[in-house]
């Protein structure tokens, strides 16, 4: 074995999924702070996201102080930051009228998602998302369709959904601590369907 090979710096190596939603959690946390503004986080986030290095994102969070954003960022679990969560703004509005909607991958969830579905279909995996807080809430108004949600484990689900000859199913969820991330589907289900999911972020549905 040759003892010169050189080895790989810190900053070279691979970053990993869990590497960069630390990151995220980061940023989220300055977003909260003020350290960053809107635009200075969704290009930050973005760039996290695609990172190939730890050096990479160590750029990213270079200019912010250590404190909360790093002890959360250390935290195992679906990844939430605090974008949004320090006055409860931030929405998102996902309409789906005789058509269909979807949002996969990496994306932000805001603290509010409005999900309006008349003869539709919307379908939410939130097993790569940012949760933009600790607390979510899903708005629905659902006529004669239906809304797919797919959440990864650790996420804590409730259902305050009013139903008229419709449904809302809460499917494999396991039970979470007081503390864990929460979605909260809310609104109102005519003729239609709301179907919550809890599955790992590598599994096939």
């Amino acid at each position: 074995m040759n003892d010169d090979v050189p080895t790989a710096t810190a900053s070279g190596l691979r970053a990993s999924d869990a590497d960069r939603e630390r990151t995220a959690r980061r940023l989220g946390e300055a977003l909260g702070d003020g350290r960053l503004d809107h635009a200075e986080y969704d290009e930050r986030l973005d760039t996290a996201f695609a990172a190939k290095t730890m050096g990479e994102l160590a750029r990213l969070t270079e200019d912010l102080p250590e404190g909360a954003g790093a002890a959360a960022a250390s935290a195992p679990g679906p990844a939430v930051s605090s974008a949004g969560a320090a006055d409860g703004s931030g929405s998102e509005n996902i309409v789906a009228v005789l058509a269909s909607a979807e949002r996969k991958g990496r994306w932000l969830v805001e603290p509010r998602t409005n999900a309006s579905n008349v003869l539709g279909a919307i379908e939410l995996d939130m097993r790569e998302a940012v949760l933009s807080g600790p607390r979510v809430v899903l708005q629905c108004a659902v006529l004669l369709g239906s809304v797919e949600v797919v959440v990864p484990p650790g996420v804590r689900v409730e259902s305050r959904a009013n139903t008229i000859l419709g449904s809302v199913d809460i499917d494999g969820a396991a039970p979470a601590g007081p503390d864990a991330p929460t979605l909260a589907v809310t609104g109102l289900v005519l003729l239609g369907s709301v179907s919550v999911k809890t599955r790992a972020p590598d599994a096939r549905d």
